[in-house]
């Protein structure tokens, strides 16, 4: 039995694939390739030592996807394949509604069709909206986002949660805070196509001379230092969390529906915060300057992570240098190609 990951050679699913593996799990990756590489399937097998079946697909085409479920005994699906930036997401929300819903829909049908009934979804705390209480619980209402991207998350959840109650799919949404770090190997990290849109790789690519200053956005935020707070994670821990939740989730009987998860650390930090812990543990400088504040970011948001821990006995392992060390190691990796 094989676990189907979608975007499994993107940044997340890459890590994920490497943790799922050494917990003694078959996979088959599907990609479409836009926003990663396939030498990153490469970097996988060499650290796992371990040959993985790869398919080039879209999941938005039905027809693309349904091979894989054809050719493999499929037990359980973990879906990353999405488009995942608020700024693109607010000048193409039509790509995001399909990108993120359709592919959706997609993998719903086919599961449903091959008997498939364990299904772990990459959501994200951004459904959260602009919390009015932290730390934010799954208990925390979710809200009309700021981004259309925010809004695909959501109601990708809500289909996912309704059709769990209607169907036999067993479903954990998982919500993502703020990834960041790569793998010690320094074989996989973060690698986006064109201009980042998250903090971490431009802070990397800007102390590797790739850009010539980094863009704080927003320095009149009502947090102690001025600039947005995020409960970032680093990747290997989230990774984990996809382990434990689709072993959990595996061992749950045919009556059980959904279930939702915060996998953050519990701890706000702020992109000042970040600066400064890389700069201590890559000893380079970092240029940056204040910028406007941008269209869809929210002020602060961290989580309340008891619940993962108490029912997935899931802990963060990694601190914050440890994440903008691994983060710099994986970035200098990329200069020696």
């Amino acid at each position: 039995m094989q676990i189907l990951l979608t975007g499994g050679l993107g940044y997340i699913g890459s890590h994920t694939a490497v943790q799922l593996i050494l917990e003694g799990h078959k996979l088959i990756v599907v990609d479409n390739l836009d926003n990663s590489d396939l030498k990153v399937l490469n970097h996988i097998e060499s650290i796992t030592k371990t040959s993985i079946p790869f398919r080039k697909v879209d999941v938005k085409s039905r027809e693309e996807l349904a091979p894989a479920f054809e050719e493999f005994n499929i037990a359980g699906v973990i879906h990353f394949a999405a488009k995942k930036s608020v700024p693109e997401s607010l000048s193409k929300p039509l790509l995001y509604y399909q990108d993120n819903l359709q592919g959706l829909i997609n993998l719903i049908s086919l599961a449903e069709e091959h008997k498939i009934t364990n299904f772990i979804f990459s959501s994200s705390c951004t459904v959260y909206g602009e919390p009015k209480h932290l730390p934010v619980t799954e208990e925390t209402p979710t809200q009309f986002s700021l981004s259309p991207y925010g809004n695909t998350k959501r109601w990708a959840e809500e289909i996912l949660s309704e059709y769990s109650n209607l169907k036999s799919l067993k479903t954990v949404l998982l919500r993502y805070f703020n990834p960041v770090g790569a793998h010690e190997s320094g074989l996989i990290g973060e690698l986006p196509n064109g201009i980042p849109s998250n903090l971490m790789p431009f802070v990397t690519q800007t102390a590797a001379g790739l850009r010539e200053e980094l863009k704080v956005f927003g320095d009149d935020y009502n947090t102690p230092d001025g600039t947005a707070i995020r409960d970032f994670i680093h990747v290997m821990d989230l990774a984990d969390a996809h382990v434990r939740a689709l072993q959990w989730l595996m061992q749950q009987n045919e009556d059980f529906t959904s279930e939702v998860f915060n996998v953050g650390t519990g701890n706000g930090f702020s992109v000042l915060e970040i600066i400064q812990s890389f700069e201590k543990t890559s000893g380079k400088k970092l240029p940056y300057s204040f910028a406007p504040r941008r269209e869809g970011d929210i002020e602060q948001i961290w989580a309340d992570p008891s619940k993962i821990k108490s029912t997935l006995s899931w802990e963060p392992k990694y601190n914050l240098d440890d994440m903008t060390r691994t983060a710099w190691n994986w970035q200098k990796s990329l200069e020696k190609v």
